[in-house]
């Protein structure tokens, strides 16, 4: 009883930590997500989801540095594809493929032990879409990436026969559907021979069946269709989205910038430019997080048009 008591009591701060770490990831605070991330996997170096998590911090702040963390990945027609590719430092990359290496290979016994272990089949696809991500983002490996995206949908499919209550490991299934579903006829060819298949409307509906009833992932889902509604020329859907989304990570000035895209696509000109003002206030202020905003961004009427917005994406496979 003594030993459980101290267990529960070493648990509740670091999920305390990961939780901080998620908030600070959400509001593209990166370097304090990965120092959250890293408290994680020092307290606990066999749990393959903080492995996973500081890879993907890793990653995206990578993304953010480069300005790839826009919805441009999404809103045009595979314009994720043409996009150049990053170029990480080597320390990065080096550190980001230990961390994944790390976890699937923890992942991998822990299945091996139990092959019902769903939360080591979980994190082993998480795993796996971060590693395509890395791939399509990074190296433009398609067919390997698409292998990897393959892959952690055949594990979170595992995950949801033995537990159909798991709508968390439906982001992935969805995710991945939507994409492959949206390739270009040559690289979907590719994806073909080797058995990758897609369905981009049912993808659609699966991450919004995440986003009512998940609950770990039911927030990352919200994030994925604000951007996929916009690509599907529905941005009416996405903006109570995009609200409740600022609500929560104020500090994300990105998702305010797409709510003033939105506003503008479904011509309400004066909340689109209330929204830009609102951005010039808080940058003028120096809100916390909001004194990063590019000055030009924040002051330009134009930008309702031509400026690029970004949201944050947890294990999203593309």
């Amino acid at each position: 009883m003594l030993a459980a008591g101290l267990l529960c009591a070493a648990e509740v701060p670091i999920q305390q930590v990961v939780e901080q770490g998620n908030d600070a990831f959400y509001n593209l605070d990166f370097d304090q997500s990965i120092a959250a991330y890293e408290k994680a996997v020092t307290a606990e170096p066999n749990n393959p989801e903080f492995h996973n998590h500081l890879a993907h911090a890793l990653l995206y702040r990578e993304m953010f540095r480069d300005g790839a963390l826009e919805s441009e990945l999404v809103s045009g027609n595979n314009s994720f594809i043409r996009r150049p590719k990053l170029e990480p430092s080597p320390d990065v990359e080096k550190r980001f493929f230990a961390e994944i290496d790390r976890s699937m290979q923890l992942s991998q016994a822990a299945a091996a032990r139990n092959p019902r272990d769903t939360f080591a089949l979980h994190t082993l696809s998480v795993a796996l879409a971060l590693r395509a991500n890395y791939g399509f983002l990074v190296r433009k490996s398609w067919r390997a990436s698409l292998y990897d995206s393959s892959q952690a949908r055949k594990y979170d499919n595992q995950v949801t026969e033995i537990d159909p209550g798991d709508y968390d490991a439906r982001l992935l299934q969805g995710g991945y559907d939507y994409i492959v579903g949206n390739l270009s006829w040559t690289l979907r060819a590719l994806g073909f021979i080797a058995g990758f298949h897609g369905d981009k409307q049912r993808g659609l509906r699966t991450i919004e069946e995440v986003a009512q009833k998940g609950k770990q992932n039911r927030v990352d889902a919200e994030i994925v269709l604000c951007a996929l509604y916009r690509r599907e020329g529905q941005p009416t859907r996405a903006i109570p989205l995009v609200s409740r989304l600022i609500q929560r990570y104020p500090r994300n000035y990105l998702l305010r910038f797409e709510l003033a895209q939105m506003y503008a696509a479904t011509g309400q000109r004066k909340n689109a430019l209330d929204t830009l003002g609102e951005i010039a206030r808080l940058k003028r202020e120096n809100t916390p997080g909001n004194k990063r905003i590019p000055g030009e961004r924040s002051t330009t009427k134009q930008a309702i048009w031509n400026s690029g917005s970004t949201i944050s994406i947890r294990h999203w496979t593309i």
